[in-house]
């Protein structure tokens, strides 16, 4: 096991785990468990998310492959509290399908090209993991048995988003991306609709993370 899952499992990963497992548990041979991984900028939701697409062999779903198509990116829609997101396709493409036995299909956003990439098949499985900012929207309904909220202090928050991605990005996180989200987030009471979590990475596993070693 590695340094960093080996420090997951002393936090609230193992707790996450716990849940997920329960829920696994108390379902039925033919019921599915959807989780949703929601959270700030930087917490770490998509490692988090992908650690437990691979300890349960699960499906997993990034709400980065659902950023806005540039025609639907105008003032009123980015008005929405929630807005920043396709969430109408998500709904169509992935929610209206994941019981279906034969699998999906998708197609996610490609944000060099500005387009929808090339489809993706998808398998049926029992777990499903949506992971990003966005994915606990009222419009999906009450679609998940579990929510997590990935969190972080806004210090903390600044200093990853700097190590990832550098000054000039996180210019871009501060001015736009972050107060969406924060609006989204109050709008929604979505932390409280959550199990509220934290992802405590020492350095060794950040440099890993953000492929720096």
């Amino acid at each position: 096991m590695s340094d960093a899952k080996r420090r997951y499992d002393d936090n609230d990963v193992k707790k996450v785990c716990k849940e997920v497992e329960r829920a696994l548990e108390q379902t039925g041979e033919q019921e599915q468990v959807n989780v949703a991984i929601e959270g700030v900028c930087g917490a770490g939701k998509t490692t988090l998310s992908a650690l437990l697409a691979d300890r349960y062999e699960s499906n997993l779903f990034h709400m980065d492959d659902f950023f806005l198509r540039p025609e639907q990116r105008t003032p009123a829609r980015y008005a929405q509290a929630g807005g920043n997101v396709d969430y109408e396709r998500f709904q169509e493409e992935i929610v209206e399908h994941l019981q279906d036995r034969g699998g999906l299909v998708y197609r996610p956003f490609d944000c060099g090209s500005m387009q929808l990439g090339e489809a993706r098949e998808v398998p049926y499985r029992k777990l499903n993991i949506v992971e990003g900012a966005y994915c606990c929207h009222p419009y999906f309904g009450d679609i998940y048995q579990l929510r997590f909220f990935v969190d972080l202090s806004a210090v903390e928050q600044r200093e990853r988003i700097l190590a990832r991605n550098g000054g000039v990005m996180y210019q871009r996180f501060r001015d736009e991306w972050i107060p969406m989200e924060n609006r989204y987030f109050e709008t929604y009471k979505i932390r409280e609709k959550c199990m509220r979590i934290r992802m405590d990475l020492p350095p060794q596993a950040l440099d890993r993370v953000y492929g720096r070693g």
